[in-house]
C-alpha cells in the first residue's frame, strides 16, 4: 500500500487476536513467524502526551488492520553512548517506560540496546533489518520530529521514502501539542519541555504535560530516623532512584508500594516529600524522603516504593530551631492534605 493510504479492513493474512503485551529485549527474541504488524518508533523517555498520541494512531491503525501494535524503543538514551557528558537525565527508569508504553495499548515492545554499531546503521538499513524484514511493517506510525539512522539522517520523508520501497505505509501524526500546551507559551509537548519543569520543581505543570504525575521510584533505605523523632517518620529513598529527581522543596505526592501492601487501585498513600539537604541540620547529600501522612507505623525499609509528585508546597528553606521546623512540618501536613484532596476531586 502506497505511503499515507488511510486505515483499511483487517489484514487477512494476519487476523491477528490482542493479548498480553509482549517485551523483546533483543532481536533475536521476536518471533520468527511474528508476521505483518503496525510501527511505532522512538525514545519514548516519559511517555509524555505528545507519545501518548502517536501510541494511540498506532493502535487505533493496527485495529482497523488487525495487525499487532508494536513499540520500537531504545535504552540507554542515544546521547548517553554517544555524548555522556550532555545526555539528558532519563524521566523515569526502563521498566516504568514500558509499563507506560504497555499502558497505551501496544500488544508488544521492542527495546533495542543503543551501541555505538548501532548509531552507525543508516536509515535505510535499519528499515529493512528492523521494521521490514524482523517485524514486516505493513504501517508506520510517528511524529514529525522523528529522528533515526546514522547521524540522525533519517527523518519522516526518509521513511516515506523507504516504505514505497519495503511496502510499509507512514502515517504521521502531527497534532502533539502546538497551540494546546498547558500556560500561555504553548509549546509542543517534549521530554525536554517535562525535565526543564521538573528541574524547576514545577510538577504540576509537568503532570499537564505528562498527562500523569511525575515519578522518582526507590528503595526504602535506613536514614537518620530523625524525623520519627520529630514526629514524622519518613521513608528515605536509596542512592538507587531512578526519574527525575526535582528542585530542592517539599512536595506533595504519593507513595505507591510495589510489594505485598500494594494498593490494587493504584492510588497509593498521601505523603509530604522533601527533596533536598536538610539545611536546618546542616546536611550535605541531597535526600528525597517521604512521610505518608497521617500514619507513623509503616516499616518500608527495603522496599521498592514509586513516588508521584502532585504540587510543590514551598522551597527548601532553613529553620532557626527544631520547634519552627516541626511547625512548619505541620504546615506543609495540612497543606498536602488539601491540595491531595482537591486533585482526588478534580482527577
Amino acid at each position: 500500500m502506497p505511503a499515507g493510504a488511510l486505515p483499511g479492513a483487517p489484514d487477512a493474512r494476519s487476523g491477528w487476536q490482542s493479548g498480553p503485551v509482549q517485551r523483546w529485549f533483543d532481536l533475536s527474541a521476536v518471533p520468527r513467524d511474528h508476521g505483518p504488524s503496525a510501527v511505532t518508533l522512538g525514545n519514548f523517555d516519559g511517555v509524555h502526551r505528545g507519545h501518548q498520541e502517536v501510541l494511540a494512531a498506532l493502535v487505533a491503525l493496527a485495529r482497523a488492520r488487525g495487525l499487532p501494535a508494536v513499540a520500537v524503543t531504545f535504552d540507554p538514551h542515544p546521547l548517553a553512548v554517544l555524548r555522556p557528558r550532555s545526555a539528558p537525565p532519563a524521566l523515569c527508569s526502563l521498566e516504568h517506560r514500558l509499563e507506560l508504553l504497555e499502558g497505551c495499548g501496544p500488544d508488544a515492545a521492542l527495546v533495542m540496546e543503543f551501541t555505538t554499531e548501532l548509531a552507525a546503521w543508516s536509515p535505510d538499513h535499519f528499515v529493512g533489518r528492523v521494521l521490514a524484514d524482523l517485524l514486516g511493517a505493513r504501517a508506520v506510525v510517528v511524529g514529525r520530529d522523528t529522528r533515526f539512522g546514522h547521524r540522525n539522517s533519517g527523518d519522516v520523508a526518509t521513511l516515506r521514502e523507504l516504505g514505497h520501497r519495503y511496502g510499509f505505509e507512514v502515517q504521521e501524526v502531527l497534532d502533539l501539542g502546538d497551540g494546546d500546551g498547558p500556560g500561555p507559551e504553548s509549546r509542543r509537548w517534549s521530554s525536554t519541555w517535562v525535565r526543564e519543569l521538573v528541574a524547576a520543581g514545577e510538577v504540576g505543570r509537568a503532570a499537564e504535560v505528562l498527562g500523569r504525575p511525575h515519578r522518582v521510584s526507590g528503595t526504602v533505605v535506613h536514614g537518620d530516623h530523625r524525623g520519627r523523632t520529630l514526629g514524622f517518620p519518613t521513608a528515605n529513598l536509596g542512592p538507587d532512584a531512578v526519574g527525575l529527581v526535582p528542585a530542592d522543596g517539599v512536595y506533595a505526592g504519593r507513595l505507591l508500594r510495589r510489594g505485598p501492601g500494594r494498593d490494587p487501585r493504584g492510588d497509593g498513600l498521601p505523603a509530604a516529600i522533601s527533596v533536598g539537604t536538610n539545611p536546618t541540620f546542616d546536611g550535605k547529600g541531597r535526600r528525597v524522603e517521604a512521610h505518608v501522612v497521617g500514619t507513623d507505623d509503616l516499616d518500608l525499609y527495603g522496599e521498592v516504593v514509586d513516588l508521584d509528585l502532585v504540587r510543590r508546597l514551598r522551597p527548601m528553606i532553613r529553620f532557626s530551631g527544631v520547634e519552627e521546623l516541626v511547625e512548619r512540618m505541620r504546615q506543609d501536613v495540612r497543606e498536602c492534605r488539601a491540595v491531595l484532596e482537591t486533585a482526588g476531586r478534580s482527577g
